[in-house]
Order: C-alpha cells, then structure tokens, then sequence
C-alpha cells in the first residue's frame, strides 16, 4: 500500500469530483502512479442493459487516464440521487466497513499515491440502520487517512470551511489544506474569503480552481506531501 489522502467537501454541489480528478490528473502528469478510489456513490445512471454508471468515477478515470477497471474504482454504487445510508435502506443494500477496507486496500496496492473521495460533505451517513450506525468519519478514521477539504470559493464559505475544519479537528483528523472552487480571480469577496479562512483555520488555502481549468495550480511536491 502506497500514500493515500481522503477529499471530502464542506456540502454537496461544491465540485468535489472535479477537483479530485484534477488532483489525480496532477499525480499523473508528474509520472507517478496515482490512482482513485470511492466507497459509496449515488445518483449513478443506469445504462439501459441493468448496470448504474458511477459518474464521478467515469469522470475522474477519464481525465486522470487511469487505466484501472471502473469496477475497482467504487464499491457501492446506488441510483437514488440521496445520501448513501437513504439510497442503502431503500435498495436492501448496506454499507459494510469491512468491504469497504478490503476494496480501499486493493485499491491501494497497484498504486504510489491513492486519492479517495468522500461522498457529500462530512457528516454524509454511509449506513444509518438497525445494525449499524456509520458516517463519513468512521470511515475515515478506520482507514487512518488525513483530509483535504474541498469548498465553494463563493458567498458563505467562511462558514462552512471553518466548521468543516474544526469538525474534522474534534474527531482528531488531520486537515492538510483547502482547495476553493469556482474562483474568480480578483473577486474582492473571494479574496477575503481566502484570507479569513486561512486566517481562522490556520490551514492553507492549496489552490484556487476556476470555472473549467483543466490543470491544477501547485507545485507537485507541494500536493505530494498531502499524502501520508
């Protein structure tokens, strides 16, 4: 098992999936073997022969120019547009951490450096039944990975980062640093945004992704270090 590095969002819509891909595609750019994982995805589509197609996978593979199987790249992959624990109860098919650490080993084996993405933000329930109550940071614990965190660069997003952070440090998961999404660069309001939130967290705002940039902006042995 190589390096790996859990991304998780302050909500959902805040361009999570993307900016992992670009996370990815950075890794494989440099020459190293990079690879992608995520444990529960929903809102698949289905393909009109009786199998869903996990999009944020497809999407990521696809820019990052995995060669992995898409089969290996998700674990739970479910049609309903809601949280994974909801989509899980009505389809009779739970989320089971012992799966989900065997797929995130294998995952991980063929690879120096592993990116998994979270689903939602990270409070998001994996599995909320009698059995079993799971969320995002059980997950994460378990598999013992550190966190960088995804947020909308617009209007609330001091709030947001800043309580995302500070859950993240009550349940003692490190936060390595924050990539803003949807930039524009010059906006005056961004700009604070990026200055309170580094400001109020002590964590680093990595980089500012803009509206279709195709290329992530940092310094790769920078990103390298994200990973542990």
């Amino acid at each position: 098992m190589g390096k790996a590095l859990f991304v998780t969002g302050t909500g959902t819509d805040v361009g999570k999936t993307y900016v992992t891909g670009l996370i990815v595609k950075k890794l494989q750019d440099a020459g190293l073997d990079a690879g992608y994982y995520k444990a529960a995805l929903s809102g698949a589509e289905p393909d009109g022969r009786g199998h869903l197609i996990p999009g944020d996978a497809v999407w990521v593979k696809q820019v990052a120019g995995l060669t992995d199987p898409l089969e290996n790249l998700v674990t739970y992959v479910y049609q309903e547009a809601v949280s994974p624990h909801l989509a899980a109860r009505h389809t009779g098919v739970p989320v089971e951490l012992e799966r989900i650490r065997t797929d995130f080993a294998r995952a991980g084996a063929g690879h120096e450096y592993l990116t998994m993405e979270g689903s939602g933000g990270i409070l998001c329930p994996l599995r909320w039944d009698a059995r079993q109550h799971l969320l995002l940071e059980d997950m994460i614990r378990e598999l013992g990975l550190g966190c960088v965190i995804v947020a909308d660069a617009g209007l609330g997003t001091i709030n947001s980062t800043v309580l995302t952070v500070e859950y993240l440090r009550h349940r003692d998961i490190p936060v390595r640093g924050i990539f803003f999404n949807h930039w524009r660069p010059g906006d005056p309001m961004q700009e604070d945004n990026r200055a309170m939130v580094e400001q109020l967290t002590k964590v680093p705002v990595l980089a500012c992704i803009r509206k279709n940039d195709a290329e992530l902006n940092i310094k790769i042995e920078k990103l390298k270090e994200m990973y542990q």
